[in-house]
């Protein structure tokens, strides 16, 4: 479903009006022409993941006459935060001079800037201001081949526009990183006056979001860039360039071209595609986490190898699906949220429980032993022993890999294993973990015997 046509009454909520209202009426301008600015030329939105805010850059061209000029600017039904409104000439710097930027007393949504210009004529400006309700999340498919050894992954942006107004052919960057303000935007763009009441003007908003804009002017300086593409022949989609450079914790994904995004539309933009990812499923059982529930894994790594590695993956959601057939039929495996993953970073998401992979432990025997007294006759020190059976089954059509997890209540113990064990390994004091890969339609079992040393026999553990 495509957008409704742009209506240029709508262009920009920010109205640039050409007559004074009358509560500024009594203001000395009786020989200070307004000036009309034009619809935007350009404009570029920057969106943040981690906090409500938005960087908007609108580019247009003013009409200037010598001498003072007033500028009426209105943000009636939007989210712009009054008080991060900047202008600034793009030409002839020297030569204009932008002297202030007037609330009216108790007249809410409207600022008006005083200019003094030496020349008369076009000169383009840039208005820059913070906005709220514009938000973006990646998400994510992945599908895997029928032997589940490789997968393919496709990546999307959902960017969402509640702000009230609406952006036009704009340029869309993405901005992955931790930023820290002092005041919601939208708490500021919703105060009744900019400053808050006209006789108790509040500058703290001023102050933090000077440091966000900093920070925002630091990112121009070199950031980690992944172009999102769309062709321009009937919307199909494009392989996408990436161009990597890196610039401390953030990262800014930039949407090449422009779209056209809507107050109260949201729209999703393709992201990347990759081909062929090597990965490895994995199966868990451990009851302190898990229950008496398997948990299928899939591993791979944020790097060349694994046909990645150019850029760091935006957290979002995954949903996994298995190709069953050359017809293309899908079989839905399981999802995963994960947050950001760095280049080079190996990747572990939990799909879910399944039930075709089964692990049975059962307590075949349990005993004490090697009683110890103390002086008064009473038992001091045992050991506790207990014969385990692990039963797994694998009722799939294909090989799996297990890993059987197997918590103790102390750290003076000793295990013996019988059986297939696969690989046996000691996880910390408490721990151990076995890992075994079956066959399709398989079953495999193995025992261990547990010997916990208690009360003074913990003194002979070894």
């Amino acid at each position: 479903m495509k957008p409704p046509a742009y209506k240029s009454s709508n262009c920009c909520r920010l109205l640039m009006a050409c007559l004074l209202i009358s509560v500024v009426g009594s203001m000395a301008i009786a020989k200070v022409d307004l000036t009309t600015l034009p619809q935007r030329e350009t404009v570029q939105i920057t969106i943040y993941n981690s906090a409500d805010l938005t960087l908007v850059r609108e580019s247009r061209p003013l009409t200037l006459k010598e001498g003072e000029n007033l500028l009426q600017f209105s943000w009636e039904n939007t989210l712009i935060d009054p008080t991060s409104l900047e202008m600034l000439p793009k030409a002839r710097m020297d030569a204009i001079t932008i002297t202030d930027l007037v609330y009216p007393a108790r007249v809410r949504n409207l600022g008006m800037w005083n200019i003094t210009s030496e020349i008369a004529g076009k000169v383009p400006v840039e208005v820059t201001y913070f906005t709220s309700g514009l938000t973006w999340r990646a998400f994510y498919m992945g599908t895997l081949t029928p032997d589940e050894k490789t997968m393919q992954l496709q990546g999307y942006v959902r960017v969402t526009n509640n702000s009230g107004e609406d952006y036009e052919n704009a340029q869309v960057r993405l901005i992955v990183g931790k930023v820290h303000i002092l005041d919601q935007i939208v708490e500021l763009a919703r105060r009744q006056y900019p400053y808050g009441r006209p006789e108790a003007p509040v500058d703290k908003g001023v102050h933090a979001l000077g440091r966000v804009l900093e920070e925002s002017e630091e990112l121009k300086l070199g950031v980690q860039t992944v172009f999102f593409a769309r062709s321009d022949q009937e919307g199909l989609l494009r392989k996408k360039e990436v161009v990597k450079e890196g610039l401390s914790e953030y990262f800014l994904y930039t949407i090449e071209g422009t779209e056209t995004i809507p107050t109260g539309w949201s729209k999703r933009l393709p992201s990347f595609e990759a081909d062929s990812i090597p990965v490895v499923n994995l199966y868990k059982y451990d009851e302190q986490r898990f229950g008496r529930s398997i948990v299928r894994y899939l591993n791979f790594k944020n790097d060349e190898e694994h046909k990645l590695g150019e850029t760091p993956i935006p957290g979002g959601l995954l949903k996994v699906y298995r190709n069953l057939d050359p017809q293309q039929h899908l079989a839905y495996i399981g999802q995963s949220s994960f947050k950001y993953i760095p280049v080079d970073e190996d990747v572990e998401l939990n799909l879910g429980g399944i039930s075709d992979v089964v692990v049975e432990p059962t307590l075949m025997d349990g005993k004490t032993e090697n009683h110890r007294f103390d002086q008064n006759g009473n038992v001091a020190g045992w050991d506790d022993v207990q014969q385990w059976k692990i039963e797994i089954r694998n009722t799939r059509d294909l090989p799996v890999k297990v890993e059987v997890y197997r918590h103790f209540d102390t750290q003076y113990w000793n295990v013996k294993n019988s059986g297939n064990i696969g690989t046996f390994e000691k996880e910390d004091l408490r721990s151990v973990k076995y890992t075994l890969e079956l066959a399709p339609q398989s079953k495999q079992t193995f025992h261990y015997t547990l010997r916990s040393f208690r009360g003074t026999r913990e003194q002979d553990w070894q």
